[in-house]
C-alpha cells in the first residue's frame, strides 16, 4: 500500500481475474483434501508450480542469483509465504468452510499494516490506518465469533491456523522487502517455490507417508487448478497487477477473493455460513477500504 496509481481497464480486468482465480483455490484445495493429506497438498501444490515457473524462467532468458544470501532469502520466503501458511489454511478447511477460510485469508493486509509500521519507519501508523486495523481486527473476531473459541475444539483451532497462517504471510511480506528486493519478480517466486519445496516434499513424506501420482481424476483436476492457475499463473498475474496498477491497487483483490470462494463453496460443496461471517467480512471490507484511503479522500474533497 505504499503506491496507488490509477487503475487503467487492464488493470481491473486483470485485477478481477485474480480475485477470480484466487477466489476458486480455496475451492480446488478443499476438493484435493479428499484424497491426499494437507501437506501432500501444499508439496503438490510447490512442487509442481516450482518447476513451471523455473521453466517460465529458463524460457525468459532470465538470470538466476548464486549467492547464498539470495537463496537464504529464497528459503525464509519459502518458509513465511508457502510452507506455513498452505499448510496451516489446508489443515484449516479440513473442519471450516472454504468461504470462511478466504474470509479469514483477507487478514492478511491487516496484519501487514500492523508489521510493516513495526518494522519499517516509512510505514508510519497514521490515525486513519489504526481506525482501519481496528475495524478490520473487529470484523475478524465478530467473523470467528470470540464467544466460541473458549471451548477450543477444533473448529476454534482451524480457524486460529487460518488467522496464523495470514500472519506468516505478512512475516513474508516483511522478509521479502529486507532480502529480496531487486529481483526479478519471476526469479523471486520461482526461488520462493523451491525453498517451501525443500521444506514440504520432506515434510509430507514423513508426516503422511510416500507421495502418490495415483489419484482420482477430479483430484488432478482440484490440483492442477491450483497448481498451474492459482499459484504460478497468478503469481506471473500478481506481479504485471503490480506493474500497471501498484501496490495499493492490489489490495482491492482482497475485497473480491471472499465472495467469489463463498459462491463456489456454497454452489460446488454445499457450504452454509453463520450470518456472522457475513457481517465480520463487511467489517473487514471496510476496515480494508479505510486502510487504503482513497475512499475516505474522495469524501474530504466532496464536502
Amino acid at each position: 500500500m505504499r503506491q496507488s496509481k490509477d487503475i487503467t481497464p487492464l488493470a481491473w480486468i486483470l485485477l478481477a481475474l485474480l480475485g477470480l482465480i484466487w477466489g476458486g483455490s480455496f475451492l480446488s484445495i478443499r476438493i484435493a483434501l479428499n484424497e491426499v493429506g494437507f501437506l501432500t497438498s501444499v508439496a503438490h501444490r510447490t512442487g509442481w508450480a516450482m518447476c513451471l515457473l523455473w521453466l517460465y524462467v529458463w524460457f525468459r532468458g532470465l538470470s538466476v542469483p548464486k549467492t547464498p544470501a539470495v537463496w537464504v532469502g529464497f528459503f525464509g520466503m519459502g518458509l513465511l509465504n508457502n510452507a506455513i501458511p498452505f499448510s496451516l489454511m489446508a489443515w484449516g478447511q479440513l473442519t471450516i468452510e472454504s468461504g470462511l477460510t478466504s474470509i479469514l485469508n483477507a487478514t492478511t493486509a491487516i496484519f501487514g499494516v500492523v508489521l510493516s509500521s513495526l518494522f519499517f519507519a516509512d510505514e508510519n501508523l497514521s490515525v486513519r490506518k489504526l481506525v482501519g486495523v481496528i475495524i478490520g481486527f473487529l470484523g475478524v473476531a465478530i467473523a470467528i465469533g470470540l464467544e466460541h473459541l473458549r471451548a477450543l475444539d477444533i473448529r476454534s483451532l482451524a480457524q486460529l491456523a487460518v488467522i496464523a497462517g495470514t500472519l506468516s504471510y505478512a512475516f513474508a511480506g516483511i522478509w521479502a522487502r529486507k532480502s529480496l528486493s531487486g529481483l526479478a519478480p519471476e526469479v523471486a517466486a520461482a526461488g520462493m517455490l523451491s525453498g517451501s519445496t525443500l521444506i514440504m516434499l520432506p515434510a509430507a513424506w514423513i508426516i503422511e507417508g510416500p507421495i502418490t501420482l495415483a489419484l482420482e481424476p477430479i483430484t488432478w483436476l482440484a490440483i492442477g487448478y491450483y497448481v498451474i492457475i492459482a499459484t504460478a499463473l497468478a503469481y506471473l498475474l500478481y506481479y504485471r497487477i503490480l506493474a500497471l496498477a501498484g501496490s495499493g491497487n492490489l489490495m482491492l483483490v482482497t475485497l473480491l477473493v471472499p465472495p467469489i470462494a463463498i459462491l463456489l463453496g456454497a454452489l460446488v460443496l454445499g457450504e452454509t455460513l453463520h450470518p456472522r461471517a457475513y457481517a465480520g467480512f463487511a467489517l473487514l471490507a471496510l476496515g480494508l477500504i479505510i486502510l487504503d484511503g482513497r475512499g475516505v479522500d474522495a469524501l474530504r474533497r466532496a464536502k
